[in-house]
């Protein structure tokens, strides 16, 4: 099992909860859910710390840049992110009521104590701060950290990363597929788990070809201020696309994708600083993914969501995924709090959306990092290469 990646064993784990639930007795079920009480506890208490970990870093991280670069490739990153989100959002307004009726709607489902079964007993680990507290303190320390150029606390925000991204590899991402079953196996117990996954893969087709889309408009955009051309730089693409599907990680695939942006002609001074600050801060891919996911995860539970409320959701996307953990499932960790203080997810809709993203995490990299090559070519364009 140590040598299955996390989407087959999530698959996996899929299929031993809806077992579980059809043929278990509940004091069987019941065990999952406890421990299910327990991990959602303990992501709770632990998302404060993810936030101000990858945030403060990040943000801090930009400030040592050489300047009119960053700005430009920044901006150019975070307006990809944010009309990659909108598209996702148009896209699924429209696409998925067609297949999302009310007969697909869990509204019991919604609610656990409704008709969900409890956990045995609960332990309660209280945040030591809530999402939006710790959001803001994130701000507030990475640009004061860029702004004082302060070595002792960048020091420090880098070291704490590391301990967050620590948590998420060794603890949260391999208890992950126990959580998950432990859902799956509750809402089959409940008989609610045939109309998710009448959904699952209806979503997941539509959500990768949102992705190639946005990646055929990045790469027709880049052609064109790049005057180069558009076959060859989607050719040069593949092995850096195939890498990142492969890898998961966007941090992985830069050797691969470095050799691609040379093969389009980039000079290396712009590859070379470029192509490593997109694969933390430009995050179309997993917008599109977060952005579809979240919007199916709310269709199915009957809550209604509005422009504005999703506007908020993107644009704070594109903040909170900056250097967010190179490993599987990183980005949907680092965007949880904004999915809480946002979208308002209870303990079970965020399971099923931690579960519909990650099905799709591998193709929403590979989209980010083939976005992080066209926006190469357009800075490589527009400013002179650093020597």
């Amino acid at each position: 099992m140590k040598k299955l990646g996390l989407v087959p064993k999530l698959i996996i784990a899929i299929i031993l909860g809806i077992i579980i639930g059809n043929i278990f007795p509940a004091p069987i079920v019941r065990i999952f859910v406890t421990f299910n009480s327990i991990f959602s506890n303990f992501l709770d208490f632990a998302i404060p710390f993810i936030i101000i970990g990858f945030v403060v870093a990040g943000i801090a991280d930009l400030g040592q840049g050489a300047g009119k670069l960053l700005g430009i490739t920044t901006a150019i990153s975070y307006g990809s992110t944010l009309v990659a989100g909108f598209l996702a959002y148009i896209v699924s307004t429209n696409i998925f009521p067609l297949f999302i009726h009310t007969s697909n709607v869990l509204s019991k489902a919604a609610n656990p104590e409704d008709k969900l079964l409890k956990a045995f007993f609960e332990v309660e680990i209280p945040p030591l701060m809530n999402v939006m507290t710790a959001l803001i303190l994130a701000f507030l320390l990475g640009l004061g950290i860029s702004a004082i150029k302060g070595r002792t606390l960048y020091n420090a925000a880098s070291e704490f990363q590391q301990i967050m991204e620590k948590t998420i590899s060794r603890v949260i991402i391999p208890l992950l597929p126990i959580h998950i079953l432990g859902i799956f196996a509750n809402m089959a117990y409940a008989g609610e788990v045939a109309r998710i996954l009448s959904v699952f893969w209806k979503v997941f087709l539509i959500v990768i070809a949102t992705h190639f889309v946005t990646i055929l408009i990045q790469f027709s955009i880049a052609s064109a201020v790049g005057k180069k051309s558009l076959p060859r730089m989607i050719k040069n693409q593949i092995p850096g696309y195939i890498t990142a599907i492969g890898t998961q990680s966007s941090a992985a695939t830069i050797p691969v994708n470095l050799k691609v942006a040379e093969n389009n002609g980039v000079s290396q001074g712009i590859r070379e600083f470029v192509i490593p600050l997109c694969a933390t801060i430009h995050l179309s891919g997993s917008a599109i993914t977060l952005t579809s996911c979240a919007i199916a995860v709310m269709m199915l539970n009957g809550i209604p969501f509005t422009l504005s409320q999703m506007f908020g959701f993107i644009a704070m996307l594109g903040i909170t995924m900056v250097a967010a953990p190179g490993v599987p499932g990183g980005a949907v960790m680092a965007a949880l709090g904004v999915i809480q203080s946002v979208l308002h997810f209870t303990d079970a809709q965020i399971a099923l959306m931690i579960a519909l993203y990650i099905t799709q995490d591998s193709f929403g990299t590979a989209c980010n990092i083939s976005g992080d090559n066209a926006i190469a070519v357009i800075v490589d364009t527009i400013h002179k290469p650093v020597k």
